[in-house]
């Protein structure tokens, strides 16, 4: 019998008797339940006997084990990798690892996405479809809507938790970026961290990015700081953690199967990567972005990973021809795009490490191992000229060629957050015309896949091109490890799971497509794939925030993707009956899953009163802090944007003085610190790293029990506006300053607010990198942070 023949029968005859399963040894065959999680106990045995030694010892210890022959199940999944990025299909950034697992295994040229970070996540780990998940957009912009609000429903319980509940162990290393905002505080709720979603063990971001440098790192719900490694870099960091703990896991429990979630911060922004992988780029990228699109495509057509005779599509209008721009502009461009790259070969690097560590202890072959080269397309969020510091987006302020050009030699590395042209997110998603963001594009939501499994998949290198999405992911691991899919968990009655195994195409590359319809949305971007055509609107292009057109007025494209890989032959007008039954099919679709009412606000919704959804200190305008209060994300501290505040420190200063941070908030990239050096109160505004605004006294706070207050008066009349800073010692003023402007959005995705000590990078120069080094050296007896609203 064939290999893939056999596993077929074991996994057919596991799923016919699905009820059945030798877990307790006092009852013969107990009869086990494996749709209802977690799975019942057998009653307990009672006996009337008084002396034990009358009685025949039956030990009656439960436990669940996963069926015979489950295979071991990792997925590796790339954060804002476009279809055109990787070698292995046809792109021009080398990903030997990904390569070599296609030779032995399958790829998917025909897989999508969400076209967004947090929606595909809780897509692929649920396989439901990411509205039924609560999760329409990111996680910073929920609001009220059901689709929307940011918490995953207990009826939509993830993978993890059914494969840890059926016998498995779990583990999730990197980015997480499924935790609702307002979630994330020491106060909980912890239901929608990673260990409270199926995983056992979990080390990495709970955001959705970190600075690769100095990374704010949670083990379990714990925040732990990072190893004091030459050169530390998170991507190598995580790996190491993946490694020594499936390694411990097969010590103690070679018997028992594993599932590992590998999910890199990599090679979202900011684009830090060693200097080393970057100039192994050097001068291939000063080609610029329309040659590069017009190689990949050839590469592709070579290849076979698209059908013959597929076009390139246009690019959008807004990226100008790489030949028009003046040189300065274009080696600053090539330099960004050898970042990028370098950034994608590590982290292929890396997750060649990890299956060297399974080949080592001799699970590869039993592990279904699934790499995603993106959870959407490749970002075009760092606008036409890239970014320094990728803040400098989300506050509306755009930065200029000339300023770039002297970071050129930093670019990547801990002094930059940078991100790149959007130019290069075009020809990264090649053939396609658009980028991450763009739901109605497959420039947005097709990504390359490739699924090795020796003991479950006889062929080798081969193509598959049935329509799958993320939703399809769980489902197949489901089948392959012979399990039902439950209908109750924890107590919950479970919604369907909406996804299609894609187990089916695995032996079959003729087979014929069995998930047929799929709706996509994302801030007004929407289409519906049906039965091998797309009909689709184009409502905003990733860069635009502001002035969207109305809803009503979207123009509708159709297209046949059996016959236009790419997307270049609009078919609208040829067509009109069917492009009418396509949108009335999107609405229905849209209904049933609570896409609608469909929000395409952008900065907006991300502020929790303006979007509907919870805000942990709701109207407070004052909140007393201590010491050890330390790692608070933005979106669960005090909002200080746009208003007055007046900073309160009650301390205890040694005799010798004393230096450190008081009160802080961001970091190297923006934010403000209250601070002492030689003794002296010291304030700092850092403007996105671009410009500092201090404050500081020339009088030394006394020995003893002192008072020290920061009193910061908004100029009002508008946002992002300047103000006056006072620093008072014991009731007296000893120092005043003007501070220019002010950062009106946000000050960082992960750099948070600090009592005593200043997390990851520093807001201010000169005080020390890292907690040890920034650590007050006084006693704080509390820090009170009042705000007042600028009349």
């Amino acid at each position: 019998m064939r290999k893939a023949a056999l596993v077929k029968y074991v996994r057919l005859v596991s799923i016919t008797g699905l009820i059945f399963g030798l877990t307790h040894s006092a009852s013969a065959e107990y009869k086990m339940d494996r749709t209802s999680l977690p799975i019942k106990q057998p009653k307990r045995p009672t006996y009337s006997e008084l002396d034990v030694r009358n009685v025949k010892t039956t030990p009656s210890f439960f436990e669940v084990k996963a069926p015979a022959k489950a295979p071991n199940v990792v997925i590796v999944l790339i954060d804002d990798v476009g279809f055109g990025v990787t070698s292995t299909f046809g792109g021009p950034i080398q990903t030997p690892t990904l390569d070599a697992l296609a030779a032995e295994g399958l790829r998917f040229n025909n897989f999508h996405t969400t076209a967004l970070c947090s929606p595909t996540r809780n897509a692929l780990k649920t396989g439901r479809n990411h509205h039924t998940t609560n999760t329409g957009s990111i996680m910073e912009s929920s609001t009220g809507f059901p689709g929307n609000t940011g918490q995953v429903p207990n009826s939509v319980a993830p993978l993890a938790e059914m494969l840890r509940l059926n016998g498995y162990s779990t583990g999730a290393f990197g980015k997480w970026h499924e935790t609702a905002a307002w979630e994330t505080s020491v106060s909980g709720p912890f239901d929608r961290w990673p260990t409270h979603q199926g995983f056992d063990k979990f080390y990495g971001f709970i955001g959705g990015e970190t600075d690769q440098w100095y990374p704010l790192i949670y083990d379990g719900t714990t925040r732990v700081t990072p190893p004091h490694t030459e050169g530390y870099h998170f991507t190598v960091d995580m790996t190491d953690q993946a490694i020594g703990w499936v390694k411990a896991q097969q010590s103690m429990t070679p018997d028992k199967p594993f599932f590992v979630y590998y999910a890199t911060g990599a090679v979202h922004a900011p684009h830090h990567v060693p200097k080393v992988w970057a100039d192994k780029y050097k001068g291939q990228f000063d080609k610029g972005w329309d040659q590069v699109r017009k190689e990949t495509i050839a590469r592709q057509l070579e290849m076979g990973v698209i059908p013959a005779g597929t076009q390139l599509a246009p690019k959008p209008e807004e990226i100008v021809d790489w030949d028009t721009l003046p040189d300065p502009s274009r080696r600053l461009f090539a330099r960004q795009a050898e970042v990028f790259a370098g950034f994608m070969e590590q982290t292929d690097h890396e997750v060649g490490r990890f299956i060297e560590a399974l080949e080592e202890i001799g699970e590869m072959d039993n592990t279904l191992f699934i790499y995603i080269a993106g959870d959407n397309g490749t970002s075009a969020e760092g606008g036409f000229v890239g970014m320094y510091n990728e803040m400098t987006y989300f506050n509306g302020v755009t930065e200029k060629v000339e300023d770039l050009i002297p970071l050129i030699d930093e670019w990547g590395g801990p002094y930059t957050f940078p991100h790149m042209a959007a130019g290069w997110a075009v020809a990264f998603d090649a053939p396609f015309s658009w980028t991450k963001q763009v739901a109605s594009d497959f420039g947005g939501t097709r990504n390359g896949m490739v699924i090795r499994w020796p003991n479950g998949i006889d062929s080798k290198g081969g193509l598959r091109t049935q329509f799958t999405h993320c939703i399809d992911i769980a489902p197949s691991i489901l089948e392959a490890a012979m399990l039902p899919e439950p209908t109750s968990v924890n107590g919950t009655v479970q919604t369907p799971i909406e996804g299609t195994s894609l187990l089916y195409t695995f032996d079959d590359a003729e087979a014929k497509e069995r998930h047929t319809t799929q709706y996509f949305e994302m801030f007004g971007n929407r289409a519906i794939y049906h039965e091998g055509w797309l009909a689709r609107t184009l409502h905003r292009a990733p860069w635009q925030t502001v002035d969207m057109p109305p809803l009503e007025t979207d123009v509708w494209d159709l297209y046949n993707v059996k016959e236009d890989f790419s997307l270049v032959n609009n078919l609208a007008a040829e067509y009109p009956q069917r492009l009418e039954k396509m949108q009335a099919l999107f609405m229905k679709e849209a209904e049933k899953y609570h896409v609608l009412p469909i929000d395409d606000r952008v900065i907006e919704r991300m502020n929790p009163a303006l979007a509907g959804r919870p805000d942990l200190l709701g109207d407070r305008t004052l909140i007393t802090l201590y010491d050890g209060m330390d790692g608070m994300l933005e979106n669960t501290f005090m909002n200080v944007k746009n208003r007055s505040k007046t900073i309160t420190a009650e301390l205890v200063i040694p005799k010798v003085g004393a230096n450190g941070v008081i009160l802080a908030q961001g970091g190297r990239f923006g934010g403000w610190c209250l601070y002492m050096k030689d003794g002296k109160p010291i304030y700092t505004y850092n403007f996105l790293g671009l410009e500092r605004y201090t404050v500081a006294s020339s009088d030394e706070v006394p020995a003893g029990n002192a008072t020290v207050v920061l009193d910061f008066v908004y100029d009002g009349g508008g946002l992002g506006k300047g103000g006056i800073a006072t620093i008072s010692i014991n009731g007296k003023k000893v120092a005043e300053g003007r501070i220019e402007k002010t950062q009106p959005l946000i000050f960082s995705a992960d750099e948070t607010a600090d009592v005593g000590l200043d997390n990851q990078t520093p807001v201010a120069e000169g005080i020390g990198i890292g907690r040890a080094e920034t650590r007050f050296t006084g006693k704080i007896h509390k820090v009170i942070l009042e705000v007042k609203d600028a009349k």
